[in-house]
């Protein structure tokens, strides 16, 4: 079997942005060429044309184009003849692509197509009640109507995808990511920086990061020792024009609260595992997510993790026993629950066992690489 996946981001150094989807991508790319599946990664909107191999994955980088008008509509022609040329050299049996902002949307392919929900455009616009450009709704609604089949990283996020954009849900197969288990091992759990917040994301208004602002607010009224660690690239704050969602959070902090935060800024992503293994919890307030490959990273190197409680959040932790799961707003709420594991230790412990359990048994990619190979048969063998 020969795959082709498409994607704007990939974790390498050639590739000029990656984040959560990214990691995802790679993790399920290189596990299926571990199970002899012939893996082809297209990455579009890249600063040159390059095709290399990665551990096994041929990665096709593809320029990024500007025309004299309709940008938009010649750019996804140009990569529609780039990737039926490489379909029919190397004869590439299926194409998955993203979501956001339909960019197969007029694109044929020479082979099926599969759809997968990272999260469109219109998912996150209903998941933050903020108004989405019609074109972005069109093209993505477009895209998704092209494609033979769907999969869907959670099931809330796929039952919010079809009402959006009126989906057939028996097409919609619901596949999680996936971590490589054995790069996620920490020996000394035990081990870490009392009274220590972590948060991982983007710095930006849909992640729940002014929210925690307020709840360390709290969590230092009663913690005068609380650290707060954010890593994450900053970003402009869409509701008040600001170009630092950051300087927003900074000032809601108090200043006792202020004195006691470290932000780091984008770091390597090699270096993230060293801080989430010296943080006492995690915390992850969002408001938009499909999954949150971050939070099954934690849990997998045993960190106590308070999450959102939306949709998507519920089939990663089980409240109270791998995690807790607290509305971002609920801010005395959420507060507590930091501060519940900040005081008990043996609770930390449990949780943190518990949570490294629930991602050996969801989370695995080695069987949600076997998951997508049956459903990636099942396609070609219906299409």
């Amino acid at each position: 079997m020969h795959i082709g996946l498409i994607t704007s981001e990939y974790p390498h150094p050639k590739v000029s942005h990656a984040a959560g989807i990214a990691t995802s991508i790679k993790n399920l790319a290189i596990a299926l060429v571990k199970k002899g599946v012939t893996v082809t990664v297209f990455v579009y909107h890249q600063n040159v044309n390059e095709v290399f191999d990665d551990n096994g994955v041929s990665i096709h980088l593809i320029e990024k184009k500007r025309y004299s008008f309709f940008t938009w509509y010649h750019y996804r022609k140009y990569l529609q003849n780039y990737i039926n040329s490489i379909i029919k050299r190397h004869n590439i049996q299926l194409i998955e692509a993203p979501d956001w902002t339909g960019i197969t949307a007029f694109i044929r392919f020479k082979v099926p197509l599969v759809i997968r929900f990272h999260g469109s455009d219109a998912y996150f616009c209903k998941l933050e009640n903020r108004k989405q450009k019609f074109k972005n709704f069109l093209f993505e609604k477009m895209a998704l109507k092209s494609a033979v089949a769907y999969i869907a990283p959670t099931t809330f996020a796929g039952e919010e995808t079809a009402k959006i954009f009126g989906l057939n849900r028996s097409k919609i197969k619901t596949i999680h990511y996936g971590i490589q288990l054995e790069a996620f091992e920490n020996k000394s759990p035990s081990n870490y920086d009392e009274n220590t917040l972590l948060y991982i994301g983007t710095i930006i208004r849909k992640k729940g990061v002014l929210e925690l602002a307020s709840i360390f607010n709290r969590v230092i009224e009663q913690e005068p020792r609380a650290k707060l660690k954010l890593i994450g690239k900053d970003s402009p704050d869409i509701k008040t024009g600001s170009n630092s969602t950051y300087q927003l959070v900074s000032n809601s902090l108090s200043e006792a609260a202020k004195r006691n935060v470290t932000y780091l800024g984008k770091i390597p992503y090699s270096e993230v595992q060293t801080h989430i293994k010296k943080a006492h919890v995690c915390a992850f307030p969002s408001f938009a997510e499909t999954l949150g490959m971050v939070t099954i990273e934690s849990m997998a190197l045993q960190k106590p993790v308070v999450n959102t409680s939306i949709g998507w959040a519920q089939e990663l932790i089980n409240d109270g026993i791998n995690g807790y799961l607290v509305y971002p707003k609920e801010i005395e709420i959420y507060s507590s629950r930091i501060l519940q594991l900040f005081e008990d230790k043996a609770l930390c412990t449990t949780i943190g066992k518990a949570a490294q359990k629930k991602v050996v048994s969801t989370f695995d990619i080695v069987k949600q690489a076997e998951l997508n190979i049956t459903y990636y048969n099942y396609i070609l063998a219906n299409s």
